[in-house]
């Protein structure tokens, strides 16, 4: 065990480490500094210690053991969104957290990692038996199948990001570029479809993200002061407790959904830079990583993590400066929330795991994929 941790990528490990710090020390400014009290700072660096422990042990375990249980996992995210659905408690506008007494939790952020897993594994051994095209269709019924799921909760942000990850994992699958272009087309009807599913306040934020001035005291609110927040910050930032917009709580949501403002006004373009450079290292490696697989079912979890992590910073920080509609998606690793940190950090042990079995021939790679 020693040793394979001393095998570990430590570019990636480390990496890791330091993003998991910047969301510490942001939340702690928010939280030690303001008048919030350290419970919710407490809660966080306890969640980092539960992913850590929880990183390290998938990154040791096996990562091929999960291909024998792909069909079983997504069985079971369609079976835990429906209870979801009947039993679930509702939190910031969205029932989607189950309460097990002694802890809240969100299954739709398990169920991504999931889905990662059974795509990894559907599209790897699925393509040859299928044929290519069928393949992608099934592949895109299934997600669409616990998309919807998602959708009823409602949680619009979610199902975005599971069709972003099965739409990269399908882009390097190789299939023809026409095959593609057919499914963006579909995807299109999908969602004028998923807007009449939408409820209320989620059609008023994609409005808002259009003409947030419209209504700058109600739903244009958020987008309007994360704006704020992020110019305030200048060049160098204002610090790590002194920025207006969050210690004085005009910025909502400042150590969730709008975190990277938070960031992005206390440390200025600069820190806001180095965060975004640490994530460009982050998505490098887990390429590389998968480039580097023994086969590839590694290969596709790989490129799937790589995409949860992807489209979860496009949108975060894209609503943080108002290129994007609030969708509610957590900035990764960095973010305040138990569940969406635990499957950040169990997504990168499952990258670190078959970074530590990548030694084999190129020969065999081919032949297996």
């Amino acid at each position: 065990m020693i040793q394979k941790f001393f095998s570990f990528d430590f570019i990636t490990f480390f990496t890791i480490v330091l993003l998991l710090g910047f969301g510490i020390v942001a939340i702690g400014s928010i939280f030690l500094y303001g008048d919030g009290g350290n419970e919710v700072f407490t809660r966080h660096v306890t969640y980092t210690v539960v992913g850590v422990i929880a990183f390290l042990f998938f990154s040791l375990m096996n990562y091929t053991i999960f291909r024998s249980y792909s069909t079983y996992l997504y069985f079971f995210s369609i079976a835990l969104l429906i209870v979801t659905l009947f039993f679930g408690t509702t939190l910031r506008g969205t029932s989607g957290w189950l309460d097990l007494g002694l802890v809240s939790f969100q299954p739709v952020e398990i169920v991504k990692i999931f889905m990662i897993i059974f795509l990894a594994h559907f599209i790897s051994e699925k393509r040859g038996e299928l044929g290519e095209l069928a393949s992608i269709f099934i592949s895109f019924i299934l997600v669409s199948i616990v998309s919807f799921l998602i959708l009823l909760q409602p949680d619009f942000g979610s199902a975005i990001v599971l069709y972003g990850i099965w739409f990269c994992m399908i882009f390097v699958s190789g299939i023809r570029k026409r095959y593609l272009l057919s499914f963006i087309i579909v995807g299109v009807v999908v969602s004028v479809i998923a807007w009449s599913l939408f409820a209320p306040y989620q059609r008023a934020r994609i409005i808002n993200f259009l003409h947030p001035e419209l209504d700058p005291q109600g739903t244009g609110y958020n987008v309007l002061q994360s704006i704020i927040a992020v110019g305030n910050g200048g060049m160098f930032g204002q610090g790590f407790g002194h920025g207006s917009q969050s210690q004085l709580d005009f910025l909502p949501e400042k150590h969730t959904d709008f975190i990277f403002a938070t960031i992005a006004e206390s440390t200025g373009f600069f820190g806001s830079l180095i965060l975004l450079v640490l994530f460009s290292i982050l998505f490098s490696r887990f390429y590389f990583i998968a480039s580097q697989s023994r086969d590839a079912f590694g290969y596709f979890l790989s490129v799937g993590v790589m995409a949860f992590f992807l489209i979860h910073v496009l949108i975060n920080v894209g609503m943080n400066i108002g290129v994007m509609p609030v969708t509610g998606i957590p900035l990764p690793l960095v973010s305040y929330g138990g569940s969406s940190l635990v499957s950040f950090l169990i997504g990168c042990g499952l990258v670190m795991s078959v970074y530590l079995r990548r030694e084999v021939t190129m020969k065999n790679y081919i032949e297996s994929y």
